[in-house]
């Protein structure tokens, strides 16, 4: 009886470990905060953020400058002079007008910049190695990213069923 026992055990024990082979575990990865990591000191993101600075106090500056005819414009409003409350609304429109494509063109600039950054197939190469061992090493059988709606970053080839659906079709 003892040995049925441990012998029924024993068959649960390794049904146990088979099923847990069996199981797929998935891992998300925060690829923005991986990649501010990792260029977090390089030159090219220093370049960056030293444009993205210098893009800001400009528009600060220019914003400041529409401010003031804005005061300006209240100024000569109260005093009724029509001439330069007229004056001052063509300069506002202006600089609203300049500001505002200013603005979206160095919007798009830090955009292309950064897609450019975030491209650098260096940094992919390696972070792809790197999801690669750490998955393998601790039994992942997928990567997915927090970025990109369903993004695969890595998987393991256990997880592929393409062969079986195949054969089954017939194909």
């Amino acid at each position: 009886m003892k040995l049925k026992k441990l012998f029924v055990f024993a068959i649960f024990l390794l049904s146990g470990s088979l099923f847990a082979q069996q199981i797929t575990r998935f891992g998300v990865v925060d690829t923005a905060k991986v990649y501010q990591a990792y260029f977090r000191n390089s030159a090219p993101i220093r370049n960056y953020d030293s444009k993205k600075s210098e893009y800001q106090n400009e528009i600060v500056k220019r914003t400041e400058e529409i401010q003031k005819l804005k005061t300006q414009k209240a100024d000569a409003m109260s005093s009724n002079n029509d001439s330069l409350v007229s004056k001052l609304d063509s300069d506002i429109i202006k600089k609203t007008d300049a500001l505002t494509e200013y603005t979206n063109a160095k919007n798009i600039e830090l955009e292309s910049m950064k897609r450019n950054l975030q491209n650098s197939d260096s940094f992919y190469k390696k972070l792809y190695s790197v999801l690669e061992k750490v998955a393998e090493n601790e039994g992942y059988s997928m990567i997915l990213s927090l970025q990109q709606n369903n993004a695969i970053l890595w998987y393991s080839s256990s997880v592929d069923i393409t062969d079986k659906v195949i054969a089954e079709l017939g194909l």
